[in-house]
């Protein structure tokens, strides 16, 4: 792609990646994902107990919440503890991210648990969404990781790492991963979930000015999948901390020998922690030892 945008990026180069990993609080997992100038906090947490409609299935739940803080943005707005409703921004936000991790878990394999994944903007500047997909795909990852070594999960329970992106037409040049400039003034507006392997999970987008053709929106796929696979580039250069050799291998997470060694039943999980004999793996845990 050629030509030169406002930030002096190329067309097909996404801004700069950084991952702090157990950022704060007593989640199982937590990071800090800067995109740009774009800063979303991730915690992910699990709890037993599930929705009405799966009590009794043996079958888990993901959910997941998005939220932007009052100075996320130029101007305050308004805490949603203090709106009389939900912000619907945020609930259809919520809601996609909630759906496109729920493709790539075995929620089979968790007993009747939710885990719960929020999200939270700290600093705005375009692609908050995609952000919080890429960086919750990368904490429940981790969250993972910590719940097989504590023998919580079976190794069938994560499939693929997953990450998203935002492209668009701007001035009549198809760029990927737009900043808030770029998002503001384009001519089409699309967001991009694939898993690692290329798969699509979801697309969402319009044309803002006028229709798009198909050639273009070709273009945009193109350019979103190339950009993609750069982002998970860029994010695997932060191996996770207290890294035990697990592996992402086609579509699944294969875990090490001594893992599959001392892997229980999920079944026998769910009885150790109903009986208290089992604990859900804290930072707090973690700090103790």
């Amino acid at each position: 792609m050629e030509g030169n945008r406002q930030d002096g990026r190329t067309q097909d180069q996404i801004r700069t990646i950084s991952i702090t990993y157990d950022a704060f609080g007593y989640a199982d997992a937590s990071l800090l994902f800067v995109m740009g100038h774009t800063k979303v906090l991730i915690s992910v947490s699990i709890k037993q107990g599930v929705p009405q409609f799966l009590k009794g299935s043996g079958k888990g739940w993901l959910t997941a919440e998005y939220a932007m803080l009052p100075c996320a943005t130029g101007d305050r707005t308004m805490r949603e503890s203090q709106q009389n409703q939900r912000n619907t921004r945020s609930v259809e936000i919520s809601r996609l991210i909630g759906r496109c991790l729920r493709s790539v878990v075995n929620l089979d394999c968790i007993g009747e648990r939710t885990i719960t994944i929020d999200c939270d903007v700290l600093q705005a500047d375009g692609s908050t969404r995609v952000a919080c997909i890429t960086g919750a795909s990368r904490a429940l990852e981790l969250a993972y990781r910590r719940w097989l070594n504590a023998h919580i999960v079976s190794y069938m329970f994560f499939k693929e790492p997953i990450a998203a992106i935002s492209a668009g037409c701007v001035n009549g040049l198809v760029c990927v991963d737009l900043a808030y400039a770029e998002d503001s003034q384009c001519d089409a507006d699309f967001n991009f979930v694939f898993t690692q392997s290329g798969n699509i999970i979801e697309i969402q987008g319009t044309a803002e000015k006028a229709p798009l053709s198909e050639q273009a929106f070709d273009q945009l796929k193109k350019g979103a999948l190339q950009g993609v696979q750069a982002l998970f580039q860029a994010c695997n250069t932060f191996p996770f901390p207290e890294d035990d050799g697990t592996r992402i291998i086609g579509q699944g997470l294969v875990a090490n020998k001594k893992q599959q060694a001392k892997a229980q039943p999920v079944n026998q999980a769910t009885n150790q922690m109903q009986s208290g004999k089992g604990q859900f793996f804290s930072l707090a845990q973690r700090v103790s030892k």
